[in-house]
């Protein structure tokens, strides 16, 4: 079993004013090799903590709940969450750190986050993993994507919403029921009726519906000059394998490493998966 993790939290600034963010921190505290990880639209720091216990003795991790993901507040506007509340969030959880230099893992909107201040001048990130997401966005996934979230679905019980998530979160490609439950157990909550609903805001979805497509983010990866890994579900309906293989072409030519048997996204759980995480930033 992975180990617990510290618990901290901070407060960052959006338009509206003050909110809590709440993130946690695995390896030794004084340890400045810092890998910072940051999840999916619709997920939360727990996703890394396997990866973060592989990387622990070498690394302090740190993953953080997004806005209105997870411990961290919602949002008093659900139009402050979008990309410049999250780089403010993602800028002081960086000082918090206190390191000058840090390692990033970020799957899907978390990669867009990555790729956004991995290309600002004088950037702190210094090696970068992009699990896949890339510059171009299939708009099928897109849709599929809009068909639930921010829905707030809510269950009479835990089972029904554990066959829930196992129905829209299917391309995860997850194998056996420990990894299931993982998944479910980190993203559900019980509410005050006794139902059981999805563990964020479902305002996180007002901006995403209104534009759910990035704009063009190819001038971002071709300013990027630190070692970069990317990686793609070979199932992935989000990043195809024309956009990956532009990636490695431009910008950083990264590393590409196809995930078999995964759709969007590969949830970093199994030895394929984490293994060329740990080396790339052992290397």
């Amino acid at each position: 079993m992975p180990q617990d993790p510290r618990r901290n939290h901070f407060s960052s600034l959006s338009p509206h004013g003050f909110h809590r963010v709440v993130y946690f921190e695995w390896g030794e505290a004084a340890n400045p090799a810092v890998v910072i990880c940051v999840h999916g639209v619709g997920r939360n720091a727990r996703d890394f903590e396997i990866l973060a216990d592989a990387l622990s003795s070498s690394h302090r991790v740190i993953s953080v709940d997004m806005p209105g993901r997870g411990e961290s507040e919602w949002l008093a506007d659900p139009n402050d969450y979008a990309f410049p509340t999250y780089l403010t969030t993602l800028t002081a959880l960086i000082a918090r750190s206190g390191a000058d230099k840090v390692g990033w893992v970020g799957t899907s909107m978390g990669g867009l986050l990555g790729i956004a201040l991995a290309a600002q001048p004088s950037t702190p990130i210094d090696r970068l993993v992009v699990n896949d997401v890339g510059p171009t966005i299939e708009p099928a996934a897109l849709e599929r994507i809009r068909g639930y979230f921010g829905t707030d679905p809510t269950f009479a019980t835990y089972s029904e919403i554990a066959q829930y998530v196992r129905t829209i979160s299917a391309p995860f490609g997850l194998t056996d029921d420990a990894q299931w439950d993982r998944v479910v157990h980190t993203n559900v909550r019980q509410r005050a009726d006794g139902r059981w609903g999805l563990g964020y805001d479902p305002g996180i979805a007002v901006p995403f519906r209104a534009r759910a497509a990035p704009p063009d983010l190819w001038p971002l990866w071709d300013r990027i000059r630190c070692p970069t890994l990317v990686l793609r579900g070979a199932l992935s309906d989000l990043l195809s394998s024309a956009t990956a293989k532009e990636m490695a072409a431009r910008g950083p030519r990264p590393e590409v490493l196809a995930i078999a048997g995964v759709g969007h996204a590969p949830m970093l759980m199994t030895s394929d998966q984490i293994d060329p995480i740990v080396r790339f930033f052992r290397s």
